[in-house]
């Protein structure tokens, strides 16, 4: 579903102006992009963007960057940010592993991990978004202090996930939950995504860690 060919979308990102489309370069520049000095959000694959349009516009004192590798699937956050126009969010259509190209050391605050692909062949594993080499790119970007966030119904990503925070150099675990929704504390102000609303009407637990950096 996610490389359902959209005719015409990737003219669309091009021509867009909350959508940036050859970003590499642009470290450093964020804040000068939102005109303030307000913290930097970050998801990666934000997939249609519910997740983050909502927590933008909760959140006006905070600036939110949506990436997002394929441009049918950025096309619904797109039209639906055309339309409320909110002025404290941006969209990158890009490949994850190029971020270091695209934010400096502490430009940002907090990443936001939702549903990531499991890649679920061994010889993939480096490509999983929760995966030490990942971790490492994480930390060469955000601001010490700074906090990743990741949210799955996959239990045997979420084991993975845990393992590798613990072997990522700089980084602790802060907070874990395997059923994140009967979690009092760590499900306080939780924005649903689109997968984890069907995957929890379905009766899947929802796992969520919270990474902590240095």
């Amino acid at each position: 579903m996610r490389l359902r060919n959209v005719p015409g979308a990737r003219e669309v990102m091009i021509e867009n102006q909350y959508v940036f489309t050859e970003p590499e370069g642009m470290n450093g520049t964020w804040h000068d992009i939102f005109g303030n000095s307000n913290p930097v959000h970050i998801e990666i694959g934000m997939g249609k963007g519910r997740f983050i349009t909502e927590l933008a516009g909760i959140n006006p004192d905070i600036n939110y960057v949506g990436i997002e590798k394929y441009s049918s699937v950025l096309l619904r956050a797109v039209e639906k940010q055309n339309e409320l126009q909110l002025p404290n969010l941006r969209f990158i259509r890009m490949d994850a592993e190029n971020i270091c190209e695209v934010f400096n050391k502490g430009e940002v605050d907090k990443i936001y991990l939702n549903f990531s692909d499991p890649w679920p062949k061994d010889r993939h594993a480096k490509r999983r978004l929760t995966s030490r080499q990942f971790f490492e790119r994480y930390g060469k970007i955000l601001k010490d202090g700074g906090h990743v966030e990741f949210k799955t119904d996959n239990r045997m990503l979420f084991d993975f996930s845990v393992d590798e925070v613990k072997q990522a150099d700089g980084w602790s675990l802060e907070a874990v939950t395997y059923d994140l929704h009967n979690d009092k504390q760590m499900s306080a102000g939780n924005v649903m995504t689109e997968y984890e609303e069907r995957f929890s009407s379905q009766g899947n637990p929802i796992c969520k860690l919270s990474a902590v950096l240095g």
